[in-house]
């Protein structure tokens, strides 16, 4: 419990509670927020999702690159900060009328704000947190679970202010953006000249040489085949499929949000005992188990009927996303130049996952018009025990930590 009585842990976990309870307040009612409260179309809220995703791509592949050329450094953290305070004015005075007046005009450049402060920002700031938790010796799990919280607490009251005004959710979103700003201001984070001199050395070289190599393409392709159906069949089927299967929508919706909040809590705890289980059974072994928790939800959503069954496999997502993220960070850490943490994680996990998001949501849903929630449910778990057989076979199982690309270079001189 040595953690706690480190400074390092308590502000970065600081900045994970704030920027949680800042996105959540309004993220998780944004579709409905566009929907009933602006009046736009499906059409348009379908547009301005793409358009989000779009530009979040741009900014996580920048961000990880512009990041480990840092290190540790707060440059961007500084950038996140002003569009973390500036969410309310900026939705508020040029963002919702854009949107009502000048709709393209308004979706590109919220795109561009909500890109780079959240979308794409959640990621690099769980990439700055990780190389602040190896750098001050602190679990990045334990740090992380605040995040969750702070989604959590967020959420649960967001709805009933979103009644109100949602205006009150974006005030209440620049106020804790402010206080992730003091966070800022009184964070102290020494940067050595042999930490400066070692990131410095990055370049495109480095970056390039990743895509080169196949250790880097089996976590995409495992990435690929888990995380991506498994988010499409979470995002897009699973809340629908949750409330048919009781009685009336009313008790559905009350039930959901209730189940969604506490799975959060428990995803919270997990977070915090993660790093233990992924120490213990091994980083390879971890995805596995993770993608097959994945699998056996999205089959076992299938196969159950009432709502006992159903609330049981929602709060399974507690468990494997835990695992997941704890075990990817540490996999990028034990096979991969430890430099480029943030551009392997946000370029093989985020990029890679928002890519598959936007193949297969289209397919999933025409799957689901041809069949059936059930059947939909059996394809897509199959696909995922396909790809975690492959993983089982692919994945390194010790760590075999890739040198630079100049490194790479010396070497070969040398011999």
């Amino acid at each position: 419990m040595g953690f706690l009585k480190n400074s390092k842990y308590w502000f970065s976990s600081g900045y994970l509670f704030f920027f949680f309870i800042t996105w959540s307040i309004w993220w998780s009612f944004y579709a409905i927020w566009l929907n009933n409260s602006l009046g736009l179309t499906g059409t348009q809220v379908g547009t301005i999702y793409s358009f989000n995703s779009f530009f979040s791509l741009f900014f996580m592949v920048l961000y990880g690159y512009m990041q480990d050329k840092l290190g540790t450094k707060k440059n961007l953290v500084w950038l996140q900060s002003v569009t973390l305070v500036f969410i309310a004015p900026f939705v508020i005075y040029v963002y919702e009328p854009l949107l009502l007046n000048h709709f393209y005009l308004g979706a590109v450049l919220g795109a561009i704000y909500l890109g780079a402060g959240f979308i794409a920002g959640a990621g690099f700031l769980e990439t700055f947190t990780e190389k602040l938790s190896r750098k001050y010796d602190f679990e990045f799990g334990k740090a992380r679970m605040w995040g969750s919280l702070g989604y959590a607490v967020a959420a649960l009251g967001a709805g009933a202010l979103m009644s109100i005004n949602p205006h009150i959710n974006f005030w209440i979103a620049s106020a804790t953006g402010v206080l992730f700003l003091l966070i800022n201001i009184f964070f102290k984070v020494e940067v050595s000249k042999t930490e400066e001199k070692s990131v410095s050395n990055i370049s495109m070289k480095d970056v390039r040489f990743l895509f080169s190599n196949k250790v880097f393409w089996f976590l995409i392709i495992y990435l690929f085949g888990t995380v991506c159906i498994y988010t499409v069949y979470d995002q897009q089927l699973f809340p629908v499929y949750f409330v048919s299967l009781f009685d009336t929508t009313v008790e559905g919706n009350t039930v959901y949000g209730i189940l969604n909040s506490a799975q959060v809590f428990v995803e919270a705890i997990f977070l915090f005992l993660a790093p233990f289980v992924v120490n213990k059974i091994g980083i390879k072994q971890s995805l596995v188990l993770a993608g097959s928790i994945m699998a056996f939800r999205i089959i076992g959503s299938a196969m159950v009927t009432g709502g006992f069954g159903i609330s049981f496999m929602k709060m399974l997502h507690a468990v494997e996303l835990p695992l997941l993220l704890i075990a990817v960070f540490k996999y990028i850490a034990a096979n991969f130049d430890i430099r480029l943490s943030a551009t392997v994680y946000l370029i093989g996990y985020k990029v890679s996952s928002e890519f598959g998001v936007i193949i297969f949501s289209a397919l999933v849903g025409w799957i689901y018009d041809q069949t059936s929630y059930e059947t939909t449910f059996y394809i897509l778990g199959s696909i995922v025990i396909l790809f975690v057989i492959f993983s089982f076979f692919a994945l390194n199982n010790g760590t075999n930590t890739i040198v630079s690309a100049a490194e790479r270079e010396v070497e070969a001189e040398s011999t």
